[in-house]
């Protein structure tokens, strides 16, 4: 496998789809605005850890990656149709949620060793 070429290949598919994403976003809020991401890293970095992808050697799976999605929306959901909860207790829980898996993958991890 051309390894320059399929790393090549794999920055143009993913520059692609973040800009067909911002293009997507941009319609979908009518703005143009360019911090209106700002702060979203955490929600995408807690999916994913949350879908079981492991922080320290990146292995996981697609259908993990989803599952993780599904739950994270799903607590902020309720968290925010509570009504009588801050937006600030979604970021609360959803690093105290954070912490707790990667607490849980070193500790898993150590245990194989």
């Amino acid at each position: 496998m051309p390894v320059a070429r399929t790393k090549v290949l794999v920055y143009v598919i993913s520059g692609t789809c973040a800009g067909i994403g911002g293009f997507l976003f941009s319609i979908f809020s009518r703005s143009g605005y360019s911090l209106t991401g700002v702060g979203m890293e955490l929600d995408a970095i807690a999916a994913v850890v949350i879908g079981g992808t492991l922080l320290t050697g990146g292995s996981g799976f697609v259908l993990g990656s989803v599952l993780g999605v599904l739950v994270l929306g799903l607590i902020q959901t309720i968290i925010t149709f509570q009504g009588t909860l801050s937006s600030w207790w979604t970021k609360i829980f959803i690093g105290v949620l954070l912490l707790t898996f990667v607490v849980l993958q070193r500790a898993i991890a150590a245990r194989r060793r």
